[in-house]
């Protein structure tokens, strides 16, 4: 699949680290800091053209949360398939410590889905003969 890009920031385009990376990783066009408990939005300078029928989702880093706390405040953030504006990620800092970002780091992963579209069907009642029927929260076990 072919997804044009418009890249305004000085790092290279967001690419896949290794040969069976589900995502892309995507990089901070900004300076900045965050302090625990704080979220910023991020940019990235990039900007999309996602065919329709898709979406990208933006997911955090696995280093990152381990590591430092941080993570994607609004995961997995949607981009759909009608936005063209910059990608901008909600970061946000769990850790303990003030965490610093640079333009360049990798701060968040894309992903691209299909995002089927679908039609409403108003009925009056629903299959509830499954096992687990209407049963909720926690009813599956630890």
């Amino acid at each position: 699949m072919v997804v044009k890009i418009v890249n305004n920031s000085d790092n290279a385009l967001p690419q896949y680290e290794t040969n069976g990376s589900a995502g892309l990783d995507i990089k901070s066009a900004e300076n900045g800091l965050l302090k625990p408990g704080q979220f910023k939005l991020i940019t990235t300078g990039l900007r999309v053209e996602i065919p329709y029928g898709y979406e990208i989702q933006v997911r955090p880093r696995s280093g990152l949360a381990k590591n430092y706390g941080i993570t994607v405040l609004n995961s997995p953030g949607t981009i759909d398939a009608d936005y063209r504006g910059e990608i901008g990620v909600i970061l946000i800092n769990h850790g303990q410590y003030d965490f610093e970002i640079k333009s360049g780091d990798r701060i968040a992963q894309l992903v691209i889905a299909p995002a089927e579209r679908i039609q409403w069907q108003a009925v009056g009642s629903l299959d509830s003969s499954t096992k687990r029927g209407e049963k909720g929260f926690g009813s599956t076990g630890k």
